[in-house]
């Protein structure tokens, strides 16, 4: 490349360079007693996660190589913007075709109505089908999620055969919550046309391994969501409030998950996808997140990184070792007086010796009933009833109305990686 052209680089912009470049094909092959992904004809090893918007650059500077999406358009960015951000950094994306679910009230015996998301995905497939970020087409989200109809299936074949046509160098699946035998016997009976099947386990995913000796061989598979152990799998207080872990817990079992489930089984599970490279509310504003709301990296973004690289990061995030509330772990049931003041303690270690700085809130607990992982409004801080004692200690006030609430600890290293904690209560 001349002098010229290079000064022309940057008025040319991003989606210039990618339009000139060439789609990389990608297929799955059986070698011997295994599946292998291959990119350009090369085994290709996903290094992956499921964003929600989040800084791309992070993903790549700890490692990961691919990301996936659960729509082309994602918030804040278009899905050309996604694939040239990506191609930018030398990540790949398995792009999700927005395919309506029938708990939504989408109705899968309408035709029309059928006929009119087929033409919305060719019209994505074509437009996006010879970037070279792109990796693999997801054809909908969990669309097996309370559903009934399984004409959805059969809308889904129907856009896996029209990819096969309009790309043919891109493979096609889609993605279930959770399997059983029985949904396994449905999408192969009325999807043949898919290239594989993704699979979103979270504390069910240490089962998977006894699922995939009980179904018999599913072909090769991707498990597109996996992570912290889910908010409807965890203990909860009498009242109903799930118990949530430590940052440092759900650190554990990442490389739980990883080491005992899907390196071992690499033989089938052809890719992964970790949830969530971002933070969303769900139940709470930690629960799924890898990233504090404020954007800081956790200890599962570490444990991410080691299994990306083989090294851990030079800056570790801060280590939970317990929180108490009136000398109570979380999974007490702790139910508090009215109009009276109590201490909580958080003991937090940070691997570097870095000095610890600390942010406290008291939320009332979620009421949200949605599920799988809709929109929930996050419950707002109350102002006032935490006095920081300093050194991981507060008092807290229930100078407050009768009902559930939360106390959420985080505790940062100033460098960009925090821990965090919280516990349920109950004032009576």
């Amino acid at each position: 490349m001349g002098a010229f052209a290079r000064c022309l680089l940057p008025l040319l912009g991003l989606a210039a360079l990618t339009a000139q470049a060439a789609p990389i094909p990608v297929t799955l092959e059986r070698q011997g007693d295994q599946w292998v992904l291959l990119r350009g004809g090369e085994p290709y090893e996903i290094h992956g996660a499921g964003v929600d918007g989040t800084d791309f650059d992070a993903l790549a500077a700890r490692g990961g190589n691919s990301l996936r999406t659960w729509a082309a358009d994602i918030p804040g960015r278009s899905a050309q913007t996604v694939l040239d951000e990506a191609h930018r950094l030398g990540l790949t994306v398995s792009l999700c075709l927005n395919i309506s679910r029938e708990r939504h009230g989408f109705d899968y015996s309408n035709p029309d109505a059928v006929a009119a998301q087929f033409e919305e995905a060719r019209a994505t497939v074509e437009r996006y089908k010879d970037h070279p970020a792109l990796l693999t087409w997801i054809i909908g989200n969990e669309l097996n999620y309370d559903y009934e109809n399984p004409a959805v299936y059969d809308a889904v074949n129907d856009i896996a055969t029209m990819i096969h046509e309009v790309d043919g160098l891109h493979p096609a699946t889609t993605t279930t919550a959770g399997i059983s035998g029985d949904l396994l016997a449905v999408i192969r009976e009325r999807a043949p046309a898919l290239d594989f099947l993704s699979i979103q386990l979270y504390g069910d995913l240490f089962n998977l391994p006894k699922y995939l000796k009980e179904f018999g061989d599913p072909g090769p598979f991707f498990v597109t969501e996996w992570g912290a152990i889910g908010h409807w799998e965890m203990p909860a207080t009498p009242w109903g409030a799930p118990i949530e872990q430590t940052s440092t817990e759900k650190a554990r079992t990442y490389k739980k998950a990883f080491d005992r489930v899907l390196a071992p089984n690499r033989e089938q599970i052809v890719g992964n996808y970790v949830f969530l490279w971002g933070q969303k509310q769900e139940r709470t504003p930690t629960w799924y997140g890898l990233f504090t709301p404020e954007g800081e990296a956790t200890e599962s973004v570490d444990v991410m990184t080691y299994l990306w690289t083989g090294t851990w990061p030079e800056n570790r995030a801060p280590q939970v070792l317990s929180m108490s509330l009136d000398r109570r772990p979380s999974g007490a049931g702790i139910i508090l007086s009215a109009n009276e003041a109590y201490e909580a303690r958080m003991r937090v270690k940070d691997p570097d010796g870095d000095a610890l700085i600390w942010r406290w809130a008291v939320k009332p607990e979620s009421q949200s009933q949605s599920h799988g992982g809709d929109l929930e409004a996050v419950p707002p801080d109350i102002p006032g009833v935490v006095e920081d004692l300093g050194k991981g200690r507060v008092k807290v006030s229930t100078a407050l109305p009768r009902g559930a609430y939360r106390l959420f600890g985080y505790a940062s290293d100033g460098k960009g990686s925090a821990a965090h904690a919280n516990i349920p209560f109950f004032i009576r």
